[in-house]
């Protein structure tokens, strides 16, 4: 669903709202209810996240054990927050906006400052140089439901997401190889601390090199540089294996998360998958039977890869209630972008743009432990909104 333009889309993506609809048909006038339809899938179209698990009005709210994640003062402490707390609930200037320039902390200079439309032309830069992304007709979905009520937890589509990958071709991209090989290197769990063994450190080092060497990850490194960020790619690439790979502690063990694994390869915390925002992984799993996809609440408005889904689904018979990820993007297009909103905007909200659409990343910081000189490690990244 890429569009709310004619009558039967906008009835179909209204359909979540579907008693509301019933009882408007018989009070309204018929421009009146393709209004309100209209306007229902503009705002179903502009967030992945419901209210259950948002923080969308709730700032401040009192704890309450039943809810599916926090939007109180603490919930960063215990790190049990909606993943949009910092949206809504997070410092803004006397207008209630978000800063036009919010350059790290390391640099206070004009000439360091990074505006959001810097931001968007590099993104845009980026989309353009990933030559490894999926083209259309390489990778087929099964989407079937749509809900709004993503704390169901209800099996609604019947077949699996994905119908087709064109394995061959993708994955035997070096980029994609290299990637591959990491996703079996961690324990999910979150308390079970990772252990990595030489070669499991030598598929990092491997990963890193072979991302660097496409015209993606340059343009990125051109772009950090310019902006006086790095002094050599060699200071670039540690730093993005310290920041990504590093280990930290989410549970009782010591060093058993990093943001790679979070991010790219989900995590078990408390019953529930934390994390997990990778198309490939999903994939994998989903053709092995470990993951069982229930539903979505979100597509993004591009019609060619990469793309946006929100989807439901249960890993292990843990289940994520909403998991933003791209579809049909390259490691490195997922690995870059991240990357320089977590550089750029560290724990805000990253506004870019790829295709000539609106694309929001938020990113967090883990607080409890740093590397280097003060540096923090990434606690998550993730598709907000577009």
């Amino acid at each position: 669903m890429k569009t709310c333009s004619s009558l039967v889309v906008c009835v179909a993506c209204a359909a979540f709202v579907t008693d509301f609809i019933i009882c408007a048909i018989g009070t309204m006038k018929a421009w009146q209810f393709l209004l309100l339809a209209e306007v229902v899938c503009s705002l179903a179209s502009e967030s992945l996240y419901s209210p259950a698990d948002s923080c969308k009005g709730r700032c401040n709210e009192k704890y309450n054990p039943r809810d599916v994640c926090h939007c109180n003062k603490k919930c960063e402490k215990y790190q049990n927050c909606c993943e949009d707390y910092r949206i809504h609930c997070g410092k803004t200037n006397t207008e209630g906006k978000e800063k036009d320039t919010a350059p790290d902390e390391r640099f206070s200079t004009r000439d360091d400052a990074i505006t959001n439309e810097e931001l968007q032309e590099a993104s845009e830069r980026l989309y353009q140089s990933d030559s490894n992304r999926a083209d259309e007709s390489d990778i087929v979905l099964n989407k079937q439901h749509f809900t709004s009520k993503t704390k169901a937890s209800e099996d609604q589509s019947p077949e699996p997401l994905f119908s087709y990958v064109n394995e061959e071709k993708l994955f035997s991209k070096p980029t994609y190889a290299s990637f591959i090989k990491l996703l079996d290197n961690y324990h999910k769990k979150i308390g079970t601390g990772e252990e990595f063994t030489p070669e499991q450190l030598k598929e990092q080092d491997a990963f890193l090199a072979v991302i660097m060497k496409t015209d993606l990850m340059k343009e990125l490194y051109k772009f950090l540089h310019s902006k006086n960020r790095y002094d050599s790619e060699s200071e670039f690439v540690a730093d993005l294996k310290k920041m990504w790979f590093g280990l930290y502690s989410r549970g009782k063990d010591d060093g058993d998360s990093s943001g790679f694994e979070h991010v790219f390869i989900g995590e078990i915390k408390n019953g529930k998958v934390s994390g997990f925002h990778n198309w490939i992984h999903f994939y994998l799993l989903e053709k092995q039977g470990t993951i069982n996809y229930f539903s979505y609440n979100y597509d993004g408005p591009w019609t060619s890869y990469p793309d946006v889904l929100g989807l439901q689904f249960k890993w292990d018979g843990f289940y994520k209630e909403v998991g933003s990820a791209f579809i049909g993007s390259s490691p490195e297009f997922e690995f870059g972008l991240y990357s320089l909103c977590f550089i750029v905007r560290p724990g805000k909200m990253c506004h870019l743009k790829i295709g000539d659409q609106n694309l929001n990343i938020q990113t967090y910081t883990w607080d409890k432990s740093t590397y280097g000189s003060g540096k923090k490690y990434i606690a998550t990244a993730y598709v907000a909104s577009s």
